[in-house]
């Protein structure tokens, strides 16, 4: 279905790879590991998985021990020699990553426009409340929800819709905004319509159907809006 920007009344978005740059992980092992880009490409990977399977165990648990348990798997695998102390300063990254260029103002843009904007994400509160606090856009959201009021990760149709609830907004007037393929078919298939950000040129996952929209940044985000 292609994008229908006259159903739009609020937008969310994913945080980690949408808001902030996870790649930047790579930096915080670069002191500590020799090759550092392997160890974060399946870091990622495993938290990633782990969140999967917790869903259909009912094993939750929030999501930065779910990272941590997944950084601690990936040195293992490449026999790195890291202290626990060591792994928590390398966890602690995520609360400071870098921010995209675009988010503040293509934001700020859609708040201008009329769009209320929220973050919806695996991410646990503190995990978010010090995400938005360094990519300085708390004035311009109108909240935060986390996997953790529902205990349960995406791509589960139980936390878009959720979130909808939490926004007062019906399902179908959402635009979920996200780098997360399988973020984008979860909103998609819970009822929202799905915004790829794509910012790295890569292939679309040929996996249940296409996104509405795919935009390179937030600011083409509020161009297809017309804001």
């Amino acid at each position: 279905m292609p994008f229908d920007p006259d159903r739009v009344t609020t937008v969310t978005f994913d945080s980690y790879s949408t808001i902030v740059d996870v790649d930047a992980a790579a930096q915080a092992l670069a002191d500590r590991v020799d090759d550092p880009e392997p160890v974060s490409t399946l870091w990622r990977l495993r938290s990633l998985e782990y969140t999967l399977v917790a869903n259909f165990l009912d094993a939750y648990q929030p999501f930065y021990e779910m990272n941590r348990d997944a950084l601690r798997y990936a040195l293992d695998v490449f026999d790195a020699d890291v202290t626990a102390d060591e792994r928590d300063e390398i966890l602690a990254v995520y609360h400071e990553l870098e921010v995209f260029d675009d988010v503040r103002d293509g934001i700020e843009r859609l708040r201008e426009g009329g769009y209320d904007c929220y973050v919806v994400s695996n991410g646990d509160p503190d995990m978010l409340s010090s995400m938005i606090a360094h990519a300085d856009i708390g004035d311009l959201l109108a909240d935060s929800i986390s996997a953790d009021e529902v205990e349960t990760f995406k791509p589960a149709a139980e936390l878009y819709r959720h979130a909808a609830a939490r926004t007062g907004t019906p399902i179908d007037e959402i635009v979920h905004a996200t780098a997360g393929w399988y973020d984008v078919t979860g909103a998609k298939h819970a009822g929202m319509q799905g915004t790829w950000v794509d910012r790295k040129g890569r292939p679309w996952e040929p996996v249940a159907g296409r996104p509405d929209l795919t935009v390179e940044s937030i600011h083409e985000l509020a161009d297809a809006l017309g804001v």
